[in-house]
């Protein structure tokens, strides 16, 4: 499990029994009044410790017992990032719906950032909008019959600009961004940022959450 140190000094019994994984003596401990906000010497809160192991059971005892989906760690990761580090795929959906019902009017993105994807440039140029003579010019490729180079590659962003690197702001080729560019990225080239819940392989069925 990717999470915080192991050492249980002073850890509060709640956050000792989900560590544990023992779900019958941790619903005894929130019935009893268990403070669900409470953390260990680590920093990690009883959610936090769920989350890095993936119990969905003890994640919904704990939310349904007020824990805060989006409290972040002393580390600055919520739980959902603990689980997605984790590769809890379920877990991680869990969370992070629970933290959008908790705040309705949240921006949070979960968009994987910085990402570009490479395309040849000759796709953009489809684009009606594309400028005849970008300020910065792809690098070499193979001429056309009209001396143009239509392989030459060029990555676009998740911001939406297209550069002649791969590094996000770095030899620009194209930043008027604008709706219709980004329709023409979405519809005509296929283009969306992956999900972050994307780079989780998808968990077998009935899978066991482990430490």
């Amino acid at each position: 499990m990717t999470g915080a140190g192991s050492s249980d000094v002073q850890a509060p019994p709640l956050i000792s029994a989900v560590r544990s994984g023992d779900a019958a003596q941790t619903r005894a401990l929130l019935a009893a009044g268990a403070d669900v906000a409470a953390r260990d010497s680590d920093g990690w809160s009883a959610l936090d410790w769920a989350a890095g192991r993936g119990d969905q059971e003890l994640i919904a005892q704990l939310l349904a017992a007020g824990a805060d989906a989006a409290a972040a760690a002393e580390d600055g990761r919520r739980p959902y990032d603990i689980a997605v580090a984790a590769g809890h795929r379920a877990a991680a959906l869990a969370l992070r719906d629970a933290a959008g019902r908790a705040d309705p009017e949240g921006t949070a993105d979960y968009g994987w950032r910085p990402y570009c994807r490479a395309y040849p440039v000759a796709e953009l140029r489809r684009y009606p909008g594309w400028p005849a003579s970008p300020a910065q010019q792809p690098g070499p490729g193979t001429a056309d019959d009209s001396g143009g180079q239509q392989d030459q590659i060029v990555f676009l962003h998740d911001d939406l600009t297209v550069t002649a690197s791969m590094w996000p702001g770095e030899d620009v080729i194209f930043d008027a961004v604008t709706g219709e560019w980004a329709h023409f990225c979405a519809a005509e080239l296929g283009f969306a940022v992956p999900d972050e819940i994307d780079l989780i392989p998808a968990e077998p069925p009935g899978a066991a959450a482990s430490d």
